[in-house]
């Protein structure tokens, strides 16, 4: 036997023996598939062996993820959960999304539902990706939804949360995690992520918290085919440049334009969601430069004000308009008033009632603006 004979199909061999010992079994079987399609012209009957194998054990695939076997990692001082995992929710109501943040997010859950459609062609689904945004915008509700529609469970550790004086202690704590999570069929989110993945050029940053945003690095390279890591940060400037590199996809997470506040709004009022354009449309313009999660507060606070009050959420809007624009600086007040005064449904008469800003008032804006108007028209 030739020198080159006896080591044909070492590359193989070797990433096969790779990913048995990682524990990896669905990146087997896709690995496996892989090898089948390059053989199927040269070596036929093991390409068949090798898809009927894989065809056969489809059906243990659960099994083999061993999601209940590993123990949740603790933390050895305080013997507290490091992660919180939730349960898919197939009922959970689609978010309100940005449209380009929809079309990614619907990507994402698409490549996984179709993961035997790209291995045909040798591609593998997108396997990490970071969310970037400000505070409330849906980073965390995206990794819920994702995770609800591929109906697998989710983990989120808060990086901020686990940070030690003792790095080295965050560092065990943050490689238990990914271990953990790696063996399972799941979607894991690393909240905060520039808590710990910051610029390795900062010169605040000791050696330890270097070397574990290295291993962080590492880990997203290589993690699993049958796993989702998702990452979410608020200051992206704070991340090291070589993070931005290591992710499969960047999704910007942008404040809500005006289309997405009113579908936000109509949406969590819920049973209260037939209270009229006008409403609608009033609050819409309240909470303009809010983001999801805000609306959202305010809104429950709203309902709950009206329940507990046995009135109409309609009446819970004007009290608040009323609480708002007594805190408000005039010239706040009289702007809100000439906004709600350009609602076509709104009189004169109903907005000084709402705000305080009297008719007499409105009037002399309005003409003042007329006049302004023309004169920019040249009339």
């Amino acid at each position: 036997m030739t020198e080159s004979k006896k080591f044909e199909g070492k590359d193989e061999f070797l990433a096969l023996a790779r990913l048995a010992l990682s524990e990896r079994p669905q990146d087997v079987q896709l690995f496996l598939g892989k090898v089948a399609r390059r053989y199927r012209a040269s070596e036929p009957e093991v390409a068949t062996e090798i898809a009927s194998l894989l065809k056969n054990s489809s059906g243990r695939s659960s099994a083999l993820r061993r999601e209940t076997a590993a123990p949740v990692p603790v933390d050895n001082d305080s013997r507290l959960h490091l992660i919180r995992i939730e349960s898919p929710s197939r009922d959970m109501a689609p978010p309100v999304f940005a449209p380009s943040v929809s079309r990614e997010v619907e990507a994402l859950i698409q490549e996984r539902r179709q993961i035997e459609r790209l291995v045909q062609v040798d591609l593998e689904p997108t396997r990490s990706a970071l969310f970037v945004g400000p505070p409330g915008v849906g980073k965390t509700l995206s990794a819920r939804w994702i995770a609800s529609q591929l109906n697998l469970p989710l983990l989120i550790l808060d990086l901020s949360a686990v940070m030690s004086s003792f790095l080295g202690r965050t560092g065990n704590n943050v490689r238990a995690v990914l271990d953990y999570a790696k063996r399972q069929s799941c979607v894991l989110l690393l909240d905060e992520l520039d808590a710990i993945a910051k610029r390795r050029d900062d010169a605040t940053e000791i050696g330890e918290l270097k070397r574990l945003v290295t291993v962080l690095l590492q880990e997203i390279d290589e993690w699993p085919v049958h796993g989702l890591l998702l990452a979410a940060t608020n200051h992206s400037e704070l991340l090291d440049p070589a993070v931005w590199r290591r992710f499969d996809s960047v999704i910007n997470f942008p404040p809500p334009e005006k289309i997405e506040v009113e579908r936000a709004i109509v949406e969590f009022l819920g049973d209260d969601r037939d209270l009229g354009e006008e409403w609608i449309e009033i609050l819409s313009i309240l909470f303009r430069g809010a983001n999801f999660s805000d609306i959202r507060k305010r809104i429950t606070a709203l309902r709950r004000a009206a329940t507990m009050n046995e009135r109409n959420v309609a009446i819970e809007i004007e009290d608040y308009i009323g609480r708002i624009t007594r805190s408000m600086p005039h010239s706040e007040v009289l702007a809100l008033a000439r906004k709600l005064y350009g609602i076509h449904r709104i009189s004169q008469r109903r907005v000084a009632v709402l705000t305080g800003v009297s008719r007499d008032t409105l009037r002399r804006t309005e003409d003042k603006g007329s006049k302004a108007s023309r004169r920019g028209r040249g009339g």
